[in-house]
């Protein structure tokens, strides 16, 4: 964590009314929550090849003819 900018905030904190304080509050706590969170992508390896290539291509095929058509008159 970089202090620095902790400091910065805390300072401009200070001089801002009770409300718009307690609104950088929720904003911060609502940035915590929104972080992606994960695992590396090398603790995913071990399920490399898991699904066999031939339901790969099954679902590529699937996402292709449903999910990369536009219906130009859809909306």
């Amino acid at each position: 964590m970089n202090t620095l900018i902790v400091e910065k905030v805390v300072e401009q904190l200070r001089d801002l009314p009770y409300e718009l304080q307690w609104r950088v509050l929720e904003f911060t706590r609502a940035l915590a929550f929104s972080t992606p969170r994960g695992v590396p992508g090398k603790r995913l390896l071990r399920f490399a090849g898991a699904i066999p290539l031939s339901e790969v291509e099954l679902m590529r095929l699937a996402i292709e003819q449903g999910c990369e058509q536009v219906d130009i008159n859809e909306w």
